[in-house]
């Protein structure tokens, strides 16, 4: 008999918004590592059924924002400081990558689209919602690895980039770094624009090393997450 692989519409569209107003809980802080988070609870407050609810949390612990536990069920991920060493070398290794590739290969259409974020991240910075400014960085980096055009680096980015994204905004809070970051970024997409490989590499490690020492030193200082 022929399986009928037919998915509504409606339903995918759901689901998805579901997981997107959870994650942007978690990246925001609304919802802090190694709280838990009781289904019924979230089901008052999003105001969809517990199926939806279960399908989102899936897909964020399959990002690493969610960590399940037996007995206690979903919780918050917290990341440990010598978790956030290792995340950070390798994403300078894979960016570094994905600019090299992005500044030799790139489209004129793909360097300009990275362009144009690094000035919406700018413009995003003078501002003082955060939301908006996660997702300026968010953008800019999109374009970054669309540009490297490996998508297998890309895979591997995007699922770092979530784990990371809970120290993202403490980061660029911390005094003088973001407007270092605004630099950095300038950086990497002067190196991209002139077609310069290996510098475009070498100002996208550098930026993500620089993000790292102020991120690992914020860890260093923090006391371990309550459970709640």
């Amino acid at each position: 008999m022929p399986m009928d692989l037919h998915i509504p519409k409606q339903s995918a569209t759901l689901r998805m918004a579901v997981e997107e107003k959870l994650r942007q809980a978690i990246v925001s802080g609304v919802f802090k590592p190694g709280q838990r988070l009781v289904e019924r609870e979230l089901c008052e407050m999003i105001g969809v059924g517990r199926t939806s609810i279960r399908e989102a949390l899936r897909q964020l612990e399959a990002e690493g924002l969610i960590t399940t536990y037996p007995h206690r069920g979903p919780v918050v991920s917290a990341i440990t400081y010598e978790e956030a060493f290792q995340l950070y070398k390798v994403r300078a290794l894979l960016e570094g990558f994905s600019g090299q590739e992005m500044a030799e290969r790139g489209s004129p259409e793909e360097i300009a689209k990275l362009e144009a974020a690094a000035a919406a991240f700018e413009q995003a910075a003078l501002g003082s919602d955060q939301a908006v400014l996660i997702e300026a960085k968010k953008r800019f980096y999109d374009c970054l690895m669309e540009g490297g055009g490996n998508m297998f680096v890309r895979q591997m980015l995007t699922l770092l980039h979530n784990r990371v994204t809970i120290l993202r905004v403490t980061s660029m809070m911390q005094p003088g770094r973001l407007q270092h970051s605004i630099e950095e970024i300038k950086d990497i997409v002067a190196a991209i624009k002139d077609r310069n490989g290996p510098r475009a590499a070498a100002a996208c490690k550098y930026h993500i090393e620089m993000a790292s020492k102020t991120a690992l030193e914020y860890l260093r200082k923090l006391p371990p997450p309550t459970e709640t």
